[in-house]
């Protein structure tokens, strides 16, 4: 017989089988190589906060609107590291004047130095927003999660009071609830916007937590014998609370902006206390003759709500997957 050819080592020879398939075999004595880009060891993966970190360190959003929010905590903190005045120390000499070499944000109608007030004035925005929104947060999300996971009278008891607190008007509701009090103190005007911002977190929860008690995972704790306090907490809060977050994430520039409303209006905080919202009011008053004197601190207020309303959005945009 004639001698067969020899294949040469390494190559790959292809048989024909049924239905028009090949095989496809290397020859003996060559190991099987990886492909490249072919897949590797597995990943672990990865949970919904990691994902929504990742997803947001590559926003510019989140990033632009995260260091000008930083910005303003520093200064709220520590305003002399920007402004070595005082925000109460005035000259009437100096009324209404211009820009100038160590006020370069003019003086106000009582001669104060606007650019110390719009840095000192900060600190107050910033402490009523923050804690207006963990108050919120808080009451909200308790009363809202209570709601959804035990449903019943419960739930139809708080949903009619929710319903009441709705049909409150905020800005008429302030009128009426903050002209009686007499304190120079941020806290009546927390307690407030606390009173009355609670119930879009309590609906925002109380469907957050409906959902989530459906899932299987919760039915299997439940089948294994946990407890109502333990399946609340361990399994429908952590996986309920993502839209909380970014509710209050954006109302509380809103919160800032609604201090600063009531202020102008003379019911929110009153002076000797260093306010945006007070500035404004007193500025209205000389809008032709030293525009100045409401416009630094109208800019500082509207960057400050624009940043939280931004920082928001790119925080929803992480945490929704129907919106990757």
């Amino acid at each position: 017989m004639p001698e067969q050819p020899q294949e040469p080592e390494g190559a790959i020879a292809v048989t024909g089988m049924g239905g028009g398939a090949m095989d496809l075999a290397t020859s003996e004595g060559e190991p099987l190589r990886k492909r490249p880009g072919g897949p590797g060891p597995k990943e672990k993966p990865r949970s919904l906060w990691s994902d929504a970190w990742l997803d947001l360190r590559r926003n510019p959003v989140f990033i632009v609107s995260g260091l000008v929010i930083l910005f303003l905590v520093v200064i709220s903190i520590w305003p002399p590291l920007i402004a070595s005045g005082s925000p109460l120390k005035c000259d009437l000499a100096k009324a209404q004047e211009g820009s100038q070499p160590g006020a370069p944000f003019g003086y106000d109608g009582q001669g104060c130095d606007v650019y110390t007030r719009t840095v000192y004035g900060a600190r107050t925005s910033v402490t009523v927003g923050v804690c207006a929104t963990l108050g919120v947060s808080l009451l909200g999300s308790v009363l809202g999660g209570l709601a959804g996971f035990f449903g019943g009278l419960l739930d139809s008891f708080l949903s009619r009071i929710t319903d009441v607190f709705f049909a409150i008007p905020v800005v008429l509701g302030g009128l009426v609830l903050l002209s009686v009090v007499t304190s120079n103190t941020v806290w009546p005007v927390i307690g407030f916007m606390v009173l009355l911002g609670w119930p879009q977190i309590s609906r925002i929860a109380r469907g957050s937590v409906i959902t989530a008690k459906q899932n299987d995972y919760v039915q299997a704790a439940r089948a294994l014998g946990a407890s109502n306090s333990r399946i609340l907490l361990r399994h429908i809060m952590p996986n309920a609370i993502a839209p909380v977050i970014v509710v209050a994430t954006i109302a509380l520039g809103t919160y800032i902006a609604l201090e600063a409303t009531l202020s102008y209006l003379g019911v929110g905080l009153k002076p000797p206390t260093v306010s945006w919202g007070i500035d404004i009011s007193s500025a209205s008053a000389y809008v032709r003759q030293a525009p100045h004197m409401l416009l630094w601190p109208a800019g500082a207020l509207a960057l400050t709500v624009l940043a939280f309303i931004m920082l928001g959005d790119a925080v929803r945009d992480a945490l929704d997957p129907k919106l990757r």
